[in-house]
């Protein structure tokens, strides 16, 4: 995530980049010394999508300040 914004490490938490997923549960995170997309929590596709053929979870990184 951060060499796709083309940011810094620091740069990440200065502008308090953030993920939000849809729902309650919070499945990714961003790693704190890398910048990599993270699951954060288990994912049990049986689970969210009993009978979907294919399998969507979104998430919307937020940055606060300019880019």
């Amino acid at each position: 995530v951060a060499k796709d914004l083309g940011l810094e490490l620091p740069a990440l938490r200065d502008r308090g980049v953030r993920l939000v997923s849809e729902g309650r549960t919070q499945y990714f995170a961003l790693h704190g010394k890398t910048g990599h997309l993270v699951t954060a929590e288990r994912i049990d596709r049986e689970q969210l999508c009993e009978s979907v053929q294919q399998c969507v979870l979104r998430c919307e990184v937020i940055v606060e300040g300019e880019m």
